[in-house]
Protein backbone atom coordinates (compact mmCIF):
# COMPACT_ATOMS: atom_id res chain seq x y z
CA UNK A 1 0.00 0.00 0.00
CA UNK A 2 1.39 3.40 -1.02
CA UNK A 3 1.94 6.01 1.67
CA UNK A 4 0.21 9.23 0.68
CA UNK A 5 2.00 12.49 1.41
CA UNK A 6 1.30 16.05 0.20
CA UNK A 7 2.43 17.00 -3.30
CA UNK A 8 5.98 18.20 -3.93
CA UNK A 9 4.71 21.76 -4.52
CA UNK A 10 2.83 21.77 -1.21
CA UNK A 11 5.86 20.42 0.62
CA UNK A 12 8.07 23.14 -0.88
CA UNK A 13 5.69 25.94 0.06
CA UNK A 14 5.24 24.47 3.52
CA UNK A 15 9.01 24.36 4.01
CA UNK A 16 9.32 28.07 3.15
CA UNK A 17 6.46 29.04 5.49
CA UNK A 18 7.84 26.87 8.29
CA UNK A 19 11.31 28.37 7.90
CA UNK A 20 9.91 31.90 8.17
CA UNK A 21 8.07 31.02 11.36
CA UNK A 22 10.98 29.15 12.91
CA UNK A 23 13.47 31.94 12.24
CA UNK A 24 11.11 34.54 13.71
CA UNK A 25 11.91 35.17 17.40
CA UNK A 26 9.13 33.94 19.66
CA UNK A 27 8.86 32.51 23.20
CA UNK A 28 10.81 29.37 22.31
CA UNK A 29 13.66 31.17 20.51
CA UNK A 30 13.96 33.81 23.24
CA UNK A 31 14.08 31.07 25.87
CA UNK A 32 16.84 29.23 23.99
CA UNK A 33 18.90 32.38 23.42
CA UNK A 34 18.58 33.50 27.04
CA UNK A 35 19.61 30.13 28.43
CA UNK A 36 22.45 29.71 25.95
CA UNK A 37 23.82 33.16 26.71
CA UNK A 38 23.76 32.60 30.48
CA UNK A 39 24.74 28.92 30.76
CA UNK A 40 26.39 27.99 27.48
CA UNK A 41 25.69 25.78 24.49
CA UNK A 42 24.94 22.56 26.40
CA UNK A 43 22.26 24.32 28.44
CA UNK A 44 20.85 25.77 25.23
CA UNK A 45 20.72 22.35 23.58
CA UNK A 46 18.97 20.85 26.63
CA UNK A 47 16.35 23.56 26.22
CA UNK A 48 16.08 22.76 22.50
CA UNK A 49 15.34 19.09 23.17
CA UNK A 50 12.62 20.05 25.63
CA UNK A 51 11.10 22.42 23.08
CA UNK A 52 11.23 19.71 20.40
CA UNK A 53 9.38 17.31 22.69
CA UNK A 54 6.69 19.95 23.14
CA UNK A 55 6.41 20.28 19.36
CA UNK A 56 5.84 16.52 19.05
CA UNK A 57 2.85 16.87 21.37
CA UNK A 58 1.44 19.51 19.00
CA UNK A 59 2.05 17.14 16.07
CA UNK A 60 0.12 14.34 17.77
CA UNK A 61 -2.73 16.66 18.76
CA UNK A 62 -3.04 18.10 15.26
CA UNK A 63 -2.88 14.67 13.63
CA UNK A 64 -5.75 13.39 15.78
CA UNK A 65 -7.79 16.59 16.15
CA UNK A 66 -7.59 18.09 12.65
CA UNK A 67 -8.16 14.71 11.01
CA UNK A 68 -11.29 14.14 13.09
CA UNK A 69 -12.52 17.69 12.39
CA UNK A 70 -12.02 17.34 8.64
CA UNK A 71 -13.80 14.01 8.63
CA UNK A 72 -16.76 15.31 10.63
CA UNK A 73 -17.44 18.69 9.03
CA UNK A 74 -15.85 20.52 6.12
CA UNK A 75 -17.62 23.71 7.27
CA UNK A 76 -16.21 23.47 10.80
CA UNK A 77 -12.75 22.84 9.39
CA UNK A 78 -13.03 25.94 7.18
CA UNK A 79 -14.21 28.05 10.12
CA UNK A 80 -11.19 26.95 12.16
CA UNK A 81 -8.84 27.81 9.29
CA UNK A 82 -10.26 31.30 8.72
CA UNK A 83 -10.49 32.05 12.43
CA UNK A 84 -6.89 30.97 12.84
CA UNK A 85 -5.76 33.07 9.88
CA UNK A 86 -7.53 36.11 11.30
CA UNK A 87 -5.94 35.60 14.69
CA UNK A 88 -2.48 35.30 13.13
CA UNK A 89 -3.00 38.71 11.53
CA UNK A 90 -4.30 40.12 14.82
CA UNK A 91 -1.32 39.02 16.89
CA UNK A 92 1.02 40.27 14.14
CA UNK A 93 -0.50 43.76 14.31
CA UNK A 94 -0.50 43.68 18.10
CA UNK A 95 3.14 42.65 18.17
CA UNK A 96 4.12 45.53 15.89
CA UNK A 97 2.23 48.07 18.00
CA UNK A 98 3.49 46.82 21.34
CA UNK A 99 6.54 48.47 22.85
CA UNK A 100 9.62 46.32 23.32
CA UNK A 101 9.55 44.40 26.56
CA UNK A 102 12.88 44.71 28.28
CA UNK A 103 12.35 41.34 29.89
CA UNK A 104 12.26 39.68 26.47
CA UNK A 105 15.96 40.21 25.90
CA UNK A 106 18.51 37.87 27.43
CA UNK A 107 19.18 39.00 30.98
CA UNK A 108 20.70 37.55 34.11
CA UNK A 109 18.88 34.31 34.83
CA UNK A 110 19.23 31.84 37.70
CA UNK A 111 21.22 28.68 36.94
CA UNK A 112 19.23 25.55 36.12
CA UNK A 113 20.15 21.87 35.85
CA UNK A 114 19.95 20.23 32.41
CA UNK A 115 16.88 18.30 33.51
CA UNK A 116 15.19 21.50 34.65
CA UNK A 117 16.11 23.23 31.39
CA UNK A 118 14.61 20.33 29.41
CA UNK A 119 11.42 20.49 31.45
CA UNK A 120 11.15 24.26 31.14
CA UNK A 121 11.71 24.07 27.37
CA UNK A 122 8.98 21.46 27.06
CA UNK A 123 6.49 23.62 28.97
CA UNK A 124 7.44 26.76 27.04
CA UNK A 125 6.68 25.18 23.67
CA UNK A 126 3.71 23.14 24.86
CA UNK A 127 2.05 26.44 25.82
CA UNK A 128 3.52 28.41 22.91
CA UNK A 129 0.63 30.04 20.99
CA UNK A 130 2.85 30.52 17.93
CA UNK A 131 3.35 26.77 17.55
CA UNK A 132 -0.28 25.95 18.30
CA UNK A 133 -1.54 28.52 15.79
CA UNK A 134 0.79 27.25 13.10
CA UNK A 135 -0.56 23.72 13.40
CA UNK A 136 -4.17 24.81 13.69
CA UNK A 137 -4.36 27.67 11.19
CA UNK A 138 -1.56 27.18 8.69
CA UNK A 139 -0.63 23.50 8.38
CA UNK A 140 -4.11 22.47 7.11
CA UNK A 141 -3.61 24.65 4.01
CA UNK A 142 -1.08 22.13 2.72
CA UNK A 143 -3.21 19.04 3.25
CA UNK A 144 -5.11 17.78 0.22
CA UNK A 145 -8.10 15.63 1.28
CA UNK A 146 -8.49 14.46 -2.32
CA UNK A 147 -5.21 12.58 -2.04
CA UNK A 148 -6.55 10.59 0.91
CA UNK A 149 -4.81 9.53 4.13
CA UNK A 150 -5.28 12.93 5.79
CA UNK A 151 -3.76 11.81 9.14
CA UNK A 152 -0.60 10.68 7.35
CA UNK A 153 -0.32 13.99 5.48
CA UNK A 154 -0.72 15.99 8.70
CA UNK A 155 1.76 13.79 10.56
CA UNK A 156 4.26 14.05 7.69
CA UNK A 157 4.14 17.85 7.66
CA UNK A 158 4.20 18.00 11.44
CA UNK A 159 7.30 15.83 11.69
CA UNK A 160 8.93 17.84 8.92
CA UNK A 161 8.26 21.01 10.92
CA UNK A 162 9.66 19.35 14.05
CA UNK A 163 12.91 18.38 12.31
CA UNK A 164 13.30 21.86 10.85
CA UNK A 165 12.62 23.36 14.27
CA UNK A 166 15.18 21.12 15.94
CA UNK A 167 17.79 22.22 13.39
CA UNK A 168 17.09 25.96 13.61
CA UNK A 169 16.76 25.97 17.40
CA UNK A 170 20.05 24.08 17.77
CA UNK A 171 21.75 26.70 15.58
CA UNK A 172 20.33 29.46 17.79
CA UNK A 173 21.67 27.66 20.87
CA UNK A 174 25.13 27.14 19.42
CA UNK A 175 25.48 30.69 18.12
CA UNK A 176 24.10 32.33 21.27
CA UNK A 177 26.17 30.08 23.52
CA UNK A 178 29.34 30.86 21.59
CA UNK A 179 28.73 34.59 21.28
CA UNK A 180 27.00 35.13 24.62
CA UNK A 181 28.77 38.34 25.57
CA UNK A 182 28.20 39.86 22.14
CA UNK A 183 24.49 38.90 22.15
CA UNK A 184 23.98 40.62 25.51
CA UNK A 185 25.27 43.87 24.07
CA UNK A 186 22.92 43.93 21.06
CA UNK A 187 20.17 45.95 22.72
CA UNK A 188 19.26 47.63 19.41
CA UNK A 189 18.10 44.29 18.05
CA UNK A 190 15.17 44.23 20.46
CA UNK A 191 14.02 47.63 19.15
CA UNK A 192 13.19 46.37 15.65
CA UNK A 193 12.53 42.68 16.38
CA UNK A 194 8.82 43.34 16.95
CA UNK A 195 8.38 44.67 13.40
CA UNK A 196 9.96 41.57 11.88
CA UNK A 197 7.96 39.26 14.11
CA UNK A 198 4.69 41.10 13.49
CA UNK A 199 5.28 41.21 9.74
CA UNK A 200 5.86 37.46 9.55
CA UNK A 201 2.66 36.73 11.50
CA UNK A 202 0.62 39.03 9.27
CA UNK A 203 2.12 37.41 6.16
CA UNK A 204 1.32 33.92 7.42
CA UNK A 205 -2.23 34.95 8.27
CA UNK A 206 -2.86 36.52 4.85
CA UNK A 207 -1.37 33.49 3.09
CA UNK A 208 -3.53 31.13 5.12
CA UNK A 209 -6.69 33.10 4.32
CA UNK A 210 -5.92 33.29 0.58
CA UNK A 211 -4.99 29.63 0.39
CA UNK A 212 -8.24 28.73 2.08
CA UNK A 213 -10.16 30.90 -0.35
CA UNK A 214 -8.64 29.16 -3.37
CA UNK A 215 -9.78 25.84 -2.01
Amino acid sequence: MDIVIPSAASIGLFAVAAALLLLTPGPAVLFIVARSVEQGRIAGLASVFGITTGTLVHVLASTLGLSALLASSALAFAIVKYAGAGYLIYIGVRRMLRRTDAQASPSKLPKRTLGRLYRDGFIVNLLNPKTALFFLAFLPQFVDPARGAVPIQIAFLGLMFTFMGLTSDALYALVAGTAGVWVKRQSRYWDWERYVTGGVFIGLGVTAALAGGRK
